[in-house]
């Protein structure tokens, strides 16, 4: 089904990036990031990518620095494959490696072991990729602390430009949801998984690695302790160099435009998503012109795979504007950006729920150097110990 899906995601670029074109204010977007995710885009092969890519650019304006992140498992692409996708445009690579521990491996039904993290690592080097993202899991059921060490410690001896790690979460529907449920499968321990998730951040910090959100970390410039603790404290939204740019529009509560079967977006101000059937999704989309409209004003940035959609309130973008501004560890929320956008003080608005926070010790306000004691230049962020317990905090805005 591989070529027809790639048929059917290259018509739904077509056909939005048209309808676009025709409303009454036409725009062509211009587009700073794009990442290939959600499942394995490495089946496909550098010919398909090559197809999508010439849908896309041609309906959008992609900048000449965009930053285009592909996700792969590792040993899911050879050096020739990896070769020729660099050479279309592909900059940046998302690994899914989750562990060093092969036991670990196989409990999460991965096919690759860490040698193949290694190969894959050099090949992307050698195929000219200095931009390497490397995913971890912690938390895993019976995963000791010692285990968890060693893998922090084998990815930071590969050096990639940023990592990512997440603590495992039982969702219903999921063989570990189902076997925990049943019994088969011990429930993680959460003390444990903290204990795991400080240690790591502080292995991360003296490996010259700059936190910037909750569970992502980047190379700053230099790579120098002294560094990363300069740029720690420091109180403008400065990012590391590496900092993930596409993952930044999502926590800078920004729009970005879905395509494919089972894709979120929000644009226009909506916030939408595709059907998840794949089968389903290319009968939609070999036959646009059938129309399969979400409403009857066919409002953009719709196409005929589209299932849900919210039009948003002023409510919705400034809770959600809280909760994933909070996860920027640094940058946190812009009270002057908040004003910016919603016509009204931060301080005012969520005047009760900061307070409530400020007496637990699970926020702080941090004043811009160059503020003078401007109220409008200050940035809520969460305190260091409050990144363990920052559901907690995200509660109050909804």
């Amino acid at each position: 089904m591989i070529p027809a899906y790639v048929d059917a995601l290259c018509q739904e670029v077509r056909v939005v990036s048209k309808r676009l074109l025709t409303t009454e204010s036409p725009k062509r977007l211009t587009v700073g990031t794009i990442f290939f995710g959600g499942g394995t885009p490495s089946l496909l092969s550098p010919s398909q990518f090559d197809s999508v890519f010439r849908a896309i650019r041609a309906g959008f304006t992609v900048t000449a620095n965009a930053e285009i992140t592909m996700e792969a498992n590792p040993g899911a692409c050879s050096f020739d494959d990896l070769l020729a996708l660099r050479s279309l445009g592909i900059n940046r690579l998302s690994f899914g490696a989750q562990s060093a521990n092969a036991e670990e491996l196989r409990m999460l039904e991965r096919a690759h072991d860490f040698f193949d993290v290694i190969e894959a690592v050099a090949s992307a080097r050698k195929a000219g990729f200095d931009n390497l993202n490397l995913d971890l899991i912690y938390g895993l059921p019976e995963q000791t602390l010692r285990t968890w060490q060693t893998s922090v410690k084998r990815v930071i001896d590969l050096h990639p430009e940023h990592i990512s790690a997440y603590a495992l979460t039982l969702e219903h529907g999921t063989p570990f949801g189902r076997w925990a449920a049943k019994g088969l499968l011990p429930l993680p321990d959460p003390d444990l998984a903290a204990e795991m998730y400080e240690w790591m951040s502080e292995a991360f910090e003296s490996a010259g690695y700059g936190q910037y959100e909750i569970s992502n970390w980047a190379k700053t410039v230099g790579s120098q302790k002294s560094k990363v603790e300069r740029l720690t404290f420091d109180l403008q939204p400065l990012n590391p160099v590496f900092a993930c740019r596409h993952n930044l529009q999502y926590w800078r509560s920004l729009p970005y435009l879905a395509f494919g079967a089972g894709a979120h977006g929000y644009a226009f101000g909506y916030r939408y998503s595709n059907l998840l059937r794949i089968k389903t999704y290319i009968e939609r989309l070999a036959h646009p012109q059938d129309d399969h409209p979400v409403d009857s004003s066919r409002a953009l940035p719709f196409s005929p795979a589209v299932v849900n959609h919210h039009k948003q309130t002023l409510q919705d973008d400034m809770s959600e504007f809280m909760m994933t501004g909070l996860r920027l560890t640094r940058e946190g929320v812009s009270a002057d950006e908040f004003q910016s956008r919603f016509g009204a003080p931060l301080r005012e608005v969520y005047e009760k729920e900061i307070e409530e926070l400020l007496k637990l010790g699970l926020v702080e306000w941090r004043e811009s150097s160059s503020s003078g004691g401007n109220d409008a230049s200050a940035r809520l962020r969460l305190t260091p110990r409050a990144r363990l317990l920052a559901n907690q905090a995200f509660m109050k805005f909804v």
